[in-house]
């Protein structure tokens, strides 16, 4: 799906680094500027680098792998890196809309305020593979589409969809207008593993450190758990968001 830009977004640039990040970015529709490829790298990269350069005319810099190290601030960039323009995101009625056309009940996630960008772009990876419709994040006080999303989510962050919105609460209210049921994540809440997420269903996804802030909460139709028995008593953001997609998933016949 084309995510619009906005204003803002067309006087930035974001690198992506990487060798699944970067054949992603190439075969999707987004504008690239500039390829940095290290030189001496392995020929059958190489070739496939420069195979869909050609197709997209993309100019290819060769460099040495000190340059590269340079650009990416040590980062382990696999010896390639792109310019382009930075991320864009969707518009959440066209996200809907194109369930409705494909005959789809739309599964979104909703991030509220999320801070790591790993968190965020390993998300992205199992919404991927999960085929979750789209995600909404907060314009404010949360991890944006940066370059190290992009990375963690080893191109998953061209396929899914992300609408960024002012108010998470009003969103939320808007969806359940539409009929979706909201579900979110609580202590107290039902066992995950019971989830029947059929439908059009939104599950929200809390902050690493404060969970789901207090008024997107009392706007949950049901609240989930996740058991636990160990001596630690609490996930990792990305890791509770992988066992819930997929317990919708599952639920939802697939």
């Amino acid at each position: 799906m084309k995510q619009k830009p906005n204003d803002e977004q067309d006087k930035q640039t974001e690198f992506i680094s990487g060798r699944h990040p970067v054949l992603a970015a190439l075969e999707s529709e987004r504008p690239v500027n500039k390829i940095f490829l290290q030189k001496g790298i392995q020929p059958s990269f190489a070739a496939k680098i420069e195979k869909l350069a050609k197709q997209r005319k993309i100019i290819i810099s060769r460099v040495p792998k000190t340059k590269l190290d340079e650009l990416t601030k040590q980062q382990n960039h696999q010896g390639v890196l792109l310019t382009l323009a930075a991320y864009q995101y969707a518009d959440l009625n066209e996200i809907l809309q194109q369930t409705t056309q494909h005959h789809q009940d739309p599964f979104l996630l909703i991030l509220d305020n999320i801070e790591d960008p790993h968190n965020l772009g390993s998300i992205m990876r199992t919404a991927d593979a999960a085929g979750v419709t789209g995600i909404i994040i907060p314009q404010r006080r949360a991890v944006q589409l940066t370059a190290t999303v992009a990375k963690t989510s080893t191109g998953a962050i061209e396929h899914v969809p992300v609408a960024r919105v002012s108010n998470l609460v009003q969103t939320v209210k808007q969806l359940k207008k539409e009929n979706f049921w909201i579900f979110g994540t609580d202590m107290a809440g039902q066992d995950y593993r019971q989830w029947n997420a059929q439908g059009p269903v939104a599950l929200i996804i809390g902050n690493e450190g404060k969970g789901i802030s207090p008024l997107l909460k009392a706007q949950c139709d049901q609240l989930l758990t996740i058991p636990m028995i160990g001596h630690v008593q609490s996930l990792n953001a990305s890791v509770a968001a992988g066992l819930l997609i997929y317990q919708g998933f599952t639920s939802r016949g697939n």
